[in-house]
């Protein structure tokens, strides 16, 4: 079960999460008549991370429902994430709530969703 701020927003189904590598930003500066680049590190930056798996409900309503919730934490604040092996991924924006492939399933309706945050600092 995968957690967002504490609260179960993703049901039982089964989660994939894939973390993306940290990365680093610099500007490369040069001079005429000078041979090679000056490197201004300008520090760390944040990663990539999706979350991708299968959300189910009981009718369309429901699950519009559901999908309301999840995108309510696309606000600009930071939030905590902690999957279902208690890996908790702190400082994560939200950045985009997809869904697709709505279809019946038994006495309810499941979609494949993606959530994309980004992780701001470790």
């Amino acid at each position: 079960m995968v957690n967002l701020d504490g609260i179960n927003l993703f049901g039982e189904g089964e989660s994939q999460i894939e973390v993306g590598s940290f990365s680093r930003e610099s500007i490369e500066r040069s001079a005429a008549g000078l041979d090679g680049v000056v490197s201004i590190n300008l520090g760390g930056r944040g990663r990539k991370i999706q979350q991708k798996g299968e959300i189910r409900a009981r009718s369309k309503a429901d699950l519009d429902s559901k999908v309301g919730a999840i995108s309510a934490f696309i606000d600009g604040d930071t939030h905590t994430l902690v999957d279902s092996q208690g890996e908790t991924f702190e400082n994560l924006r939200v950045d985009s709530v997809n869904v697709k492939n709505e279809r019946g399933s038994g006495a309810g309706v499941v979609a494949d969703y993606e959530v994309v945050y980004a992780q701001l600092m470790v």
